[in-house]
């Protein structure tokens, strides 16, 4: 306890909101993580492990993660759809300590992802977030603007569009 409440004032927030904090992230994702084989790796390997990888390594990662990604979403949110996908990699953005928003601009949505990983894992999360937009919405118009540390997704879904509410 006294841990958390040093934790808190170094972050210069209530002891009641760190507490909050910590299971909602508990609730969102660390319930599940044992249960789905996720693992920690160190960031310093993500970037050693991209730096060997060209595009086809990408998409042959991809395309061997999305059967996992659809199991492990319907085993967390209780059913496989766009928004539950979504909430699910907010989720897991989050938890990793990686930083994500999603913007809303009328009828057009941002995602954004910052991860700090370099080019190809920039690749990567531009890759899969298009195929998994393409995966509900094949007609829909993807735009992406990459940097080594920061992908934005944008596509039309409407101004009523809410990942949280389903």
């Amino acid at each position: 306890m006294e841990q958390i409440e040093r934790e808190a004032m170094t972050q210069k927030i209530s002891l009641n909101v760190l507490v909050k904090q910590i299971l909602e992230k508990y609730v969102s994702w660390d319930r599940f993580g044992d249960k789905i084989g996720m693992v920690p790796v160190p960031k310093e390997i993500l970037i050693e492990l991209g730096d060997g990888m060209d595009k086809s390594d990408v998409n042959m990662i991809i395309d061997s993660l999305k059967p996992v990604i659809k199991n492990n979403i319907m085993f967390m949110k209780g059913k496989y759809d766009l928004k539950r996908c979504i909430e699910a990699l907010e989720d897991y953005i989050r938890a990793t300590g990686m930083k994500s928003d999603h913007r809303i601009e009328g009828a057009l949505h941002h995602f954004i992802v910052q991860h700090e990983l370099g080019m190809t894992w920039s690749l990567f999360v531009e890759q899969l977030l298009k195929e998994i937009f393409h995966e509900f919405l094949p007609e829909k118009q993807i735009k992406t603007q990459t940097t080594e540390a920061t992908v934005i997704t944008t596509i039309s879904l409407g101004s009523d569009f809410d990942e949280h509410s389903y």
